[in-house]
């Protein structure tokens, strides 16, 4: 049987963030942030942040919700990112970034 080989890579530590420029099925385009990018049974997946998408709470804290999507090759050997439409396979890795956002950053609940 076949290893199903987990690993994140977060962006290394600099001050510039990773700012991606994506394009939607309807043609507009919207800057993202890489958080980090993981391989997961296979697949390898991206979690961002639109770079519009940082809301102040009260105390100051940024709130942000960050966008899983997963990296498809097309037969011509190009990169394209997607949602992911499958429930549990998004569940999935969407626990697996969790889990490891939560080691990484410490979050206190």
């Amino acid at each position: 049987m076949a290893e199903n080989k987990e690993e994140i890579m977060m962006p290394e530590e600099n001050p510039e963030p990773q700012i991606y420029t994506l394009t939607d099925e309807n043609g507009k385009e919207s800057d993202f942030e890489l958080l980090a990018y993981a391989t997961i049974n296979g697949n390898l997946y991206y979690a961002m942040i639109p770079v519009d998408s940082q809301l102040k709470g009260v105390d100051g804290d940024v709130f942000e919700e960050y966008v899983i999507l997963k990296s498809v090759i097309d037969e011509n050997g190009d990169e394209s990112l997607e949602s992911i439409e499958d429930d549990e396979e998004f569940d999935a890795v969407a626990d697996y970034f969790d889990d490891r956002f939560d080691e990484e950053f410490n979050y206190d609940e």
